[in-house]
């Protein structure tokens, strides 16, 4: 039963994401919540607050380090889970 209602848990996350392939970083997955960030900072590349490479680099490191952590967390979780 834990494991049926673990799966749906991670269907429904899975539903609210949006997968993007970006050139040289692969497929990256975008959360709802990220979502905003993102915009934002194309919004200031876009208003020359900041200039495009500046905003790539940002962009690129933020989605690295997401898919970094996330990946640590699900680890340290499932590491936990069968202890």
């Amino acid at each position: 039963m834990r494991e049926t209602t673990r799966h749906q848990a991670r269907e429904t996350v899975r539903s609210y994401e949006h997968r993007v392939t970006i050139p040289l970083l692969g497929e990256v997955s975008l959360p709802p919540d990220k979502v905003a960030y993102y915009a934002g900072v194309g919004v200031l590349a876009a208003l020359q607050v900041i200039e495009w490479p500046l905003a790539l680099v940002i962009t690129a490191g933020h989605l690295l380090a997401d898919q970094h952590l996330s990946g640590l967390a699900q680890g340290v979780g499932e590491a936990l889970e069968s202890a």
